[in-house]
């Protein structure tokens, strides 16, 4: 399979300006994926700011019917191409291409919903009310913005950032995770087959660096990132020390799995292994601390054993339809993670399944469940991102959500009962930007996705993630002319 590996700037495929390169190991079996994927120099950088500072005025100005035409056939363009997408997902970080199909489909949902809300942007008009002023209100974009994607889901991420600046009116730059950028690596051809001008959609490869080039431009209005919480910081200290811009930040979860005693078991018990094992657990609102009610821990604990010991039965090649979970991204986050289970194993937290690695090639690590860490534990209170649940009991209402807000963390949440009463009740009390009754979260086009306290700040994803990418402006006309 032949692919792109060079920058795209301008329109076109060029490549980095010193030649420096990234080289990208299949996290499957070890070999080498490629060693041509172009690093963005700071020259490089400015000069895929620079072209989308040049096509700003004439996007903005574009009818919005031609601007969703554009965003749509883009969208049409990824569903033709998903199968190669989905295999150089695979190829760069083990991402299962079941998983990776239906990760680009969000992202394809989210491009046709915000082409429809280019349309939509609107303002407000408010008549004179005893003061003579007729009020205006009309939201315009921000100029060039930016994007940084983590690399466990980047067609969504992207689609989450880019596909909301676009329809606004705004200019684009994004930044590939230096784990994953070869997919992203082939919007090139689409961004030009749909009809965008040059300039208007950039695209630029490496590691933090790039990143840091990035958030502290002067002539970027807006940025948005996702991945850790200290890479979160470094990014919202460069836009402040720089040109105060905007920033939206997704980062980390430590996120709480509430199972009340009169929950459906067999549903709980599946969302708590096979849906919080996709993506082999390297999902950042998966649901990693499990709280079930005493009266059923003995049930639920045992029925979880058996659903981790098969899905480690379904792990293997990513490109492979059988496969159902994949192995970790790549060597440097195995070793963090396996670090958190050899930690654990040394604090003496029962390991109730998993916790080996599988063969000697690849990332593979067999899904684990560490049974009652301490509440201290760094197993219990640190996102590990990756296929390590951890279960403690409760006994009542009051306790569980005790538990559940005992973190740093407040991105998602799940509730599982069959008293709709309670979950709704719960659900008001838990710290977090998401979730989910009787359901592991899945993110969806038309709502706003983010966290609370330290997992982040504005929101991707709905109506709110297009206004992350507005300014209000407001003209008021005097009605009443002195004479």
């Amino acid at each position: 399979m032949s692919y792109e590996t060079n920058l795209f700037i301008k329109g076109k495929y060029v490549p980095s300006s010193t030649k420096e390169t990234l080289t990208i190991y299949s996290p499957n079996d070890d070999s080498i994926v490629t060693d041509k994927i172009q690093v963005a120099s700071e020259a490089d950088v400015n000069a895929a700011v620079k072209a989308a500072e040049v096509a700003f005025p004439g996007w903005k100005a574009t009818p919005t019917l031609q601007r969703a035409a554009i965003m749509n056939k883009f969208a049409d363009l990824l569903e033709s191409n998903v199968e190669q997408l989905a295999t150089l997902e695979g190829r760069a970080m083990g991402q299962p291409i079941s998983i990776a199909r239906a990760n680009i489909g969000l992202a394809i949902s989210l491009w046709r919903y915000y082409a429809g809300a280019a349309t939509k942007t609107g303002g407000e008009c408010i008549p004179p009310d005893g003061d003579n002023l007729y009020k205006l209100v009309q939201y315009e974009p921000l100029g060039v913005c930016a994007g940084i994607c983590a690399w466990n889901g980047s067609h969504l991420q992207t689609s989450w950032k880019a596909a909301p600046a676009v329809a606004a009116g705004n200019t684009f730059v994004l930044k590939s995770s230096e784990k994953t950028p070869i997919a992203l690596c082939q919007y090139g051809n689409l961004i030009n087959e749909a009809g965008f001008p040059p300039g208007v959609f950039n695209i630029v490869a490496g590691a933090g660096q790039v990143g840091g080039l990035l958030a502290s431009h002067m002539d970027i209005a807006k940025i948005a990132f996702t991945g850790s919480v200290n890479t979160g910081r470094a990014v919202q200290l460069a836009a402040a020390k720089s040109n105060l811009k905007r920033v939206t930040l997704e980062l980390g979860g430590k996120s709480p799995a509430i199972i009340f005693k009169d929950a459906n078991l067999t549903n709980a018990v599946f969302h708590s292994s096979t849906t919080f094992l996709r993506n082999s657990g390297q999902v950042c609102v998966a649901a990693s601390r499990v709280l079930v009610q005493e009266d059923i821990a003995s049930q639920f604990i045992k029925a979880l054993k058996v659903a981790f010991v098969e899905a480690a039965t379904k792990m293997g090649d990513p490109s492979s339809v059988e496969t159902v979970f994949g192995p970790l991204a790549d060597k440097k986050h195995f070793d963090h993670v396996m670090s958190f289970v050899e930690n654990s194993k040394a604090e003496g937290i029962e390991v109730l399944a998993g916790g080996e690695r599988i063969g000697n090639k690849g990332t593979f690590l067999q899904p684990t469940v560490l049974l009652n860490p301490d509440l201290k534990s760094k197993v219990y209170t640190d996102e590990i991102f990756g296929p390590v649940l951890c279960v403690r009991t409760f006994k009542d209402e009051e306790e569980a959500i005790s538990l559940a807000n005992d973190t740093r963390f407040g991105l998602g949440s799940t509730i599982y009962t069959s008293d709709i009463p309670r979950a709704l009740r719960v659900a008001g009390r838990i710290a977090a930007g998401t979730i989910g009754i009787n359901t592991g979260f899945v993110p969806n086009k038309s709502t706003p996705f983010g966290g609370w306290k330290e997992s982040g700040i504005g929101r991707e994803g709905g109506t709110e993630g297009l206004k992350e990418y507005l300014q209000s402006k407001t003209i008021h006309i005097n009605m009443a002319l002195h004479k």
